[in-house]
């Protein structure tokens, strides 16, 4: 027996307009039922599970202990910046002189997650 990854759960304050932020940054839809003001919202992705968004009443208080890591189909210093300017906050830099590590960001309700190079980008490493 298995279990298989329906969704990923993001508590949040507004499920829709956090659903709408990460709809920006996947390039994907909301579900089609959605609508400002319901208690939960989805954004559907290409492959995988579902992001799922519920509105909770509490606010976040600490580091997320499970976080989302993208991996861009630009450069990752071209998507930090398009994900800054939809919303995201900068939250740390791992990013490494030889091109390696990662960019901490934070959607608009302070969820962390990572930028991680692109394909091109580790290619340009080895070449």
């Amino acid at each position: 027996m298995i279990s298989v990854v329906q969704n990923v759960a993001i508590d949040c304050a507004d499920a829709y307009e956090l659903a709408r932020f990460w709809s920006k940054v996947t390039g994907r839809p909301l579900h089609p039922e959605d609508e400002p003001g319901h208690p939960e919202a989805q954004v559907l992705l290409e492959a995988g599970p579902v992001l799922h968004f519920n509105q909770v009443t509490e606010a976040k208080a600490v580091k997320n202990r499970i976080h989302l890591c993208l991996r861009p189909d630009t450069s990752r210093e071209r998507e930090v910046e398009r994900l800054l300017g939809i919303g995201a906050t900068f939250v740390s830099d791992h990013r490494n002189p030889d091109g390696s590590g990662w960019a901490v960001l934070a959607d608009p309700e302070g969820n962390e997650f990572c930028v991680l190079r692109s394909e091109s980008d580790r290619a340009a490493m080895t070449a």
